[in-house]
């Protein structure tokens, strides 16, 4: 599984590192990073990762 934070739609909401500390982290603008880059996602973190794609209020966030 892998994570895609789509940098253009991001607005800085902050619920996704908020929720995965470790799979996401903000930026100094409050973005969240790495965007425009899919991460691969461990799979003891597989779940936490659908958690925060399915909480982004943006659409920021996918799985792929």
């Amino acid at each position: 599984m892998k994570l895609l934070v789509n940098g253009s739609v991001c607005t800085g909401h902050g619920r996704c590192y908020t929720l995965a500390p470790g799979l996401v982290e903000p930026d100094d603008n409050g973005f969240a990073t790495p965007a425009d880059t899919a991460v691969e996602v461990a799979a003891q973190d597989e779940e936490q990762a659908r958690r925060i794609a399915g909480t982004c209020p943006e659409g920021a966030i996918s799985i792929q």
